[in-house]
Formats: structure tokens, sequence, C-alpha cells
């Protein structure tokens, strides 16, 4: 990663970057080695892999970049608990030395998930919602499954006519058929990302929380280590994103962003455009870089 760091700030102007997307590795469409040639492609600074749970592609996002101009920070989005919401924490930086400790970490996690798939695959087919689970793995190849796998699917086989569709109305969190399984406390994950070395930052807050709860939150989160939030995002307007950038002003936390992207599985979104007027300065990207290597 160190080989394409710009120190100076002239050089990096009018660039940008995008902190947070996904791959095959998890609930995106693209490999990790399509990702760096996308970010090449349109000249960002920088891009993150942020897979769900789990560091699987991370090797080969790392090998792919090592002839680009685009610098690759490895990452992972994990899943945690905050007085019963889920909160994504994104683990910034990781050095390839934690790989394994991250694997073994979310070992866990990831049957905890496991269970809870089969479990909704087997409601949804009491309704009458058919779905072949066991088709969904073999063309994941045992990558990490959650619930946007199980929407395409019941999109491809006619009962809902979009991912979207399906969250509403059958795989929701309340209301849907739906059970979560236990994830690690939010605080808890923060530690473990400090202790490894990385930076922390809060995934697009307002998707899960209110401001007084996440006004609640920070104070605590940064005890633990918290260095950053997302405060810009592709699902949030100029309010939101206003509002984010005061609250990470007001408590001395690090700024971040990113598109979410998805590729197909989430179409309209784009990578480091969101969902159109996205834009994330490179000198976010270079901050975060800049605190790993110090």
């Amino acid at each position: 990663m160190e080989k394409k760091l710009i120190n100076s700030e002239a050089a990096i102007q009018n660039r940008f970057c995008d902190l947070h997307m996904h791959s095959v590795y998890s609930d995106g469409s693209y490999t990790p080695t399509e990702l760096i040639d996308e970010a090449e492609r349109i000249g960002l600074y920088a891009i993150a892999l942020c897979d769900h749970n789990g560091v699987g592609g991370l090797p080969e996002f790392l090998e792919a970049a090592k002839e680009k101009s685009v610098t690759a920070v490895a990452g992972v989005e994990f899943s945690t608990d905050y007085k019963d919401k889920e909160l994504h924490i994104l683990a910034l930086g990781i050095r390839p030395e934690c790989f394994g400790e991250i694997s073994a970490l979310m070992e866990d996690v990831c049957r905890r998930k496991e269970q809870s798939n089969v479990e909704l695959v087997e409601a949804l087919a009491r309704a009458g919602y058919v779905v072949d689970y066991e088709k969904i793995k073999a063309q994941k190849s045992g990558k990490y499954i959650n619930r946007a796998h199980i929407a395409a699917e019941l999109m491809a086989n006619g009962y809902v006519s979009s991912i979207k569709e399906a969250f509403v109305r059958l795989v929701a969190k309340d209301g849907g058929f739906y059970k979560e399984p236990k994830r690690p406390s939010a605080f808890e994950m923060i530690e473990f990302i400090k202790k490894i070395g990385a930076v922390a930052v809060l995934a697009h807050p307002f998707l899960n929380l209110d401001e007084r709860e996440l006004r609640e939150f920070l104070p605590q989160a940064k005890e633990h280590g918290l260095d950053g939030i997302e405060t810009l995002y592709s699902d949030y307007d100029a309010e939101t994103t206003a509002l984010s950038r005061r609250i990470a002003a007001e408590y001395g936390l690090m700024e971040s962003g990113g598109s979410d992207f998805h590729g197909a599985n989430r179409p309209h979104v784009s990578m480091g455009k969101g969902a159109g007027a996205l834009e994330i300065p490179a000198r976010l990207a270079k901050i975060i870089i800049d605190k790993i290597k110090s």
C-alpha cells in the first residue's frame, strides 16, 4: 500500500476515493481484481474493500493493486450489536499478518450466520416461498452468504420483482421471516480493530441510529477507540451529510466516506459516485492511510 502514497496535498487536489465497497467474497458482484481495475479506469486515488465479516478477498485485492496507480486499503465491515441494534464497524488498513486472527475471530460469527440463513430459508418454505439454499451456496463457492443472496433467489424464482421488494416483504427483520443471529458487541469489536492496528470507523450511522442514539453511542465508542464515522455515503441527502460532518467535528472524529458499492447487486450505486452525486475527497483516504502508518 505504501508504494503509491502521495505526500503532497496539492497532488491529490481534485481527486477522489471510495472507502467502502464489496466483492464476490461477500454480497458484491465484482471480484477484488475487477474492483481495482474499475477504480483505475475511473481514476480514483484509493479504494477500500470491506467485505462482510471476512478477509477472503483481501489477498487478491492487494495483489491486483501492485501494478496499478490506485491505492488499495484492506478492510472489513463487521456486523456488531449495540442495544439490540445492528451497527456496522469498518476496520480500515488491516495488515496482511492480521488476516488469520480476523478469520479465527469470525469463525463462530459465520457459523451463527449460516444457521440464521438456514432458518430463514426453512421459514420461507413453510410459507410457500421455495428457495434452493444449496444452489446459492454452490454459486458462492462457500463464500459469505447473507439475506441479499436469498432475496436475489426469491426474485429469480418470481416471488418478488426486486431485491428491495424481497427485503420489504419477506426477509425484513421486523415483519418478515428473518431472525437475526447473535452478533459481537460494537465496543468489543472496536477494541479488537485497535488491537490489530487498524482504523475503526462507524459505517453509515444514520441507517441504523437516529441523532439521539448516535450522540449516546459516540462518547462510549470513543472511549473504546473509535476513530471516525462515515459522513459521506450514497444514501445520504445533503442535510444528513451536513449533520454527519457537524457531529464528526463535535466529537473529534475523523471523516470517512464510501459508496457501499455492490456492483450489479446494488445497481443504483456506482463506484466513487454513489447514486450519482457522491464525491469523497482523496484527502480523507490520505488522512486514514497516514494514521495507519503513525
